[in-house]
């Protein structure tokens, strides 16, 4: 996608000030969330057994349950615990159609997870055993690794501690 420049850079650049100014506000000014936290994220798979063995069997996500979806016959709704209480939900919707991934507006981007660096070192072995492309860790940023997952998900590892970006403590 063609990214900003010149004038128009500089006019996202201002905006993007104005924003943190207007929005942003120091820690001991901001009020407490009004939530407990992820309880799980919900994202649509092409093939519920494929998806189950990209998480658990190669990424290490235990599968956690497997049941019926409430809300359409048929469907299965199944969980992998992602760690600190959080849960990685997934759908099908049998006989529906599933169009390629497309990164567009309201889609999810990417899911960051925060590892280790022992851990990340071993997801990228494990990645390079099974042959599966990833960007990263490289362009001067050394603590992400991103892939696809089999229904074009984005996923960065990210080897960085939860409530932490780049170094910085975004929750105190």
């Amino acid at each position: 996608m063609p990214q900003p420049e010149g004038a128009e850079l500089e006019a996202v650049r201002a905006r993007r000030a104005a924003l943190r100014e207007k929005y942003l506000q120091a820690p001991a000014d901001r009020k407490p969330t009004t939530v407990q936290g992820v309880h799980h994220l919900a994202l649509i798979c092409k093939d519920v057994e494929e998806t189950i063995r990209f998480y658990q069997d190669l990424l290490g996500f235990p599968l956690v349950e497997l049941v019926e979806n409430r809300d359409y016959r048929g469907s299965s709704h199944f969980f992998f615990d992602i760690g600190h209480g959080n849960l990685l939900g997934f759908f099908d919707f049998p006989g529906h159609d599933h169009p390629e991934f497309t990164e567009t507006i309201g889609a999810v981007q990417h899911l960051a997870l925060s590892t280790s660096a022992e851990e990340f070192d071993r997801a990228k072995a494990r990645l390079d055993e099974a042959g599966i492309d990833y960007l990263g860790p490289d362009r001067g940023v050394e603590n992400s690794l991103y892939i696809r997952d089999p229904n074009g998900v984005g996923l960065e590892f990210y080897r960085e501690e939860l409530g932490k970006f780049e170094g910085e403590e975004l929750l105190k």
